[in-house]
């Protein structure tokens, strides 16, 4: 079977997993681990607990569909209400539990893949406990990834770069991965909070320097309030590359259709726009632009999982 690495993390992550699992293919998701809000920073914050909302996510993507969805069900359940389990994911509480039964984090992650019968393997990118932090074009660090997320700064003023402190190394394993992927798939996902982090684990350069496989790009759809504020496609291209430090990618996959005016306006209330495809500019920085139906429109703008899959698994071919 061919090897697709998934890189990311987030609701972009969850959407091309979900695709992917229907086909014959060998699938890697390397994973996030710097999430610092919510249910995972608490765990974090009392625990130390590696993050894992990104990675339990993962997990319930690659869960197959058709068996009993009971144990599906509650790794995504969440606790409402109140007292000290409110918000708590119990699939969150589930991994902790689990790495205490297995001694690591890793060990848990594998022995829930095997519990979820899933379709494939989901790795961190690191196993290091770090912070996600970034610079403004100001001058002002934001410090965790919650608040660079959700800015409590103004939103206005541009990420002028992102990094961890302290350092942070890739985790063997997804090293190992990335090298023999046929083919490796970036994004979507939210670029400085989902995209950028994995990139920032040293070690994860030289992976991509050392694949033999093909370096694919998922174009977002949206723009973000307080990270990529008035980004063109080639803004976005530009920036994961410059991070990868590479030239160019071997395909962009973007969507070619047109957003419906209703969401369009929804969207516009929280400062989100279309990804405008400046395509010259955007042609320079891929061997291949791959503009294609991706898009599924419903009350939310996501990307379609089984038309993104039916495309990355054509060029992973």
């Amino acid at each position: 079977m061919k090897k697709i690495v998934v890189v990311g993390g987030g609701t972009g992550t969850f959407t091309v997993l979900r695709g992917l699992k229907q086909y014959p293919l060998d699938i890697t998701a390397v994973v996030t681990t710097f999430d610092s809000g919510g249910s995972t920073g608490i765990l974090l914050d009392e625990f130390g607990m590696l993050p894992s909302g990104d990675m339990r996510r993962c997990l319930v993507a690659l869960a197959p569909d058709s068996e009993d969805t009971t144990l599906r069900d509650l790794f995504n359940y969440r606790y409402e209400g109140e007292g000290s389990l409110k918000d708590h994911s119990f699939g969150n509480l589930f991994l902790l539990a689990l790495t205490a039964v297995t001694g690591s984090e890793v060990s848990a992650m594998k022995k829930a893949g095997e519990l979820l019968k899933c379709k494939g393997k989901v790795l961190p990118v690191s196993t290091d406990h770090t912070k996600l932090c970034a610079t403004l074009q100001n001058g002002l660090v934001i410090k965790g990834e919650t608040n660079i997320d959700i800015p409590k700064h103004d939103g206005n003023i541009r990420i002028q770069n992102v990094f961890l402190k302290p350092r942070s190394f890739i985790f063997s394993e997804a090293y190992e991965a990335l090298k023999a992927a046929d083919l490796i798939v970036i994004g979507p996902g939210d670029l400085y909070t989902s995209i950028i982090p994995n990139l920032l684990a040293e070690g994860f350069v030289e992976a991509i320097r050392e694949r033999t496989g093909k370096l694919a790009y998922v174009m977002n759809l949206m723009t973000k309030w307080g990270e990529t504020n008035n980004f063109v496609a080639s803004n976005f291209a530009q920036e994961v590359l410059s991070y990868l430090k590479q030239d160019k990618f071997d395909y962009i996959i973007s969507n070619s259709l047109p957003i419906r005016k209703d969401l369009l306006k929804k969207y516009a209330a929280e400062k989100a726009y279309p990804v405008k495809l400046d395509l010259p500019q955007l042609r320079k920085l891929t061997a291949q632009l791959l503009r294609e139906e991706v898009i599924q429109q419903t009350n939310i703008v996501r990307h379609d999982s089984g038309r993104l899959a039916r495309v990355l698994c054509g060029l992973a071919q």
